[in-house]
């Protein structure tokens, strides 16, 4: 499962900018075309070819503009939301790898750990099997240690000490995962908040230069808003989606884990409260 979601993710990063660059380019060629018309360019050229010149200076515009994109959208993003949507994607890609690394079975329920517990267990070797759960790191680990320490004062017990110690540890990795869904929320709220922004420097040029604004200062601030919100979802996307999918993930690790110990130190149910 790590392999498909990691390749999900980059094909998300890797195809969404492309995407984006062709739509534009393609966008862009389309209104250039419509603008001059069959017309016009058998106009300026009755042959029907295009003179060296013109297609040189055609040529050199559009690289100017594809190299020039990148540059505007920062322009437009400013000098406060685009520091601050380059923190959330650096926030957001550093959590994704980090909630993807932790939330993993060896980290949780290790195969080595449930073969070689559940030997030692048949065997009826409860201290070494007790070592062994102690010694693993994994969430499955702490839980049945924390169960077989407490067998000797009763199997109820041990099954409320299990469950303190899972109720703890599925605690703190929910909180962790939790962050992921905060830049999800956060990013798109930021993009709004440009959005408002840009339409009220808009407006504000509307306002100052009357029956003439200037098209220009128009452009820039409804640039500002759109580029604002493009970027709070762009962020916001993946970011929701990766949640889910690991929340998801948590959870049924965390009922692998609860059938687990509980078929183990259930074996102990007969066992009674020593005074």
């Amino acid at each position: 499962m790590n392999k498909y979601l990691r390749f999900m993710i980059l094909f998300f990063f890797l195809a969404f900018p492309l995407s984006l660059s062709a739509q534009i380019d393609f966008d862009s060629d389309a209104d250039d075309d419509s603008f001059l018309g069959p017309s016009a360019a058998s106009a300026e050229n009755p042959e029907g070819g295009q003179p060296a010149q013109a297609a040189d200076a055609s040529a050199g515009g559009e690289t100017q503009k594809k190299e020039n994109y990148l540059v505007w959208m920062f322009r437009a993003l400013g000098w406060v939301f685009g520091p601050v949507f380059v923190i959330l994607s650096l926030v957001d890609v550093a959590l994704i790898v980090m909630n993807l690394m932790a939330i993993r079975r060896v980290n949780l329920v290790p195969e080595n750990l449930v073969l070689e517990f559940g030997e030692l267990m048949d065997g009826q070797k409860f201290q070494e099997a007790y070592q062994v759960a102690k010694e693993n790191d994994s969430l499955l680990g702490r839980v049945l240690a924390a169960g077989l320490s407490k067998v000797p004062s009763g199997y109820d017990k041990a099954v409320q000490t299990m469950q303190d110690v899972g109720q703890e540890e599925t605690m703190k990795l929910e909180h962790q995962i939790g962050y992921l869904a905060l830049v999800g929320n956060l990013a798109p709220m930021v993009g709004l908040f440009g959005t408002v922004v840009g339409m009220i420097a808009s407006f504000q040029v509307i306002a100052a230069g009357g029956a003439t604004p200037s098209p220009q200062k128009l452009a820039e601030g409804i640039a500002t808003a759109l580029f604002t919100t493009m970027i709070g979802l762009t962020i916001a996307l993946p970011s929701l989606a990766i949640y889910d999918i690991i929340k998801n993930r948590l959870a049924r690790f965390i009922l692998e884990i609860g059938i687990i110990s509980d078929n183990y130190i259930g074996r102990f149910s007969s066992v009674s409260h020593k005074k």
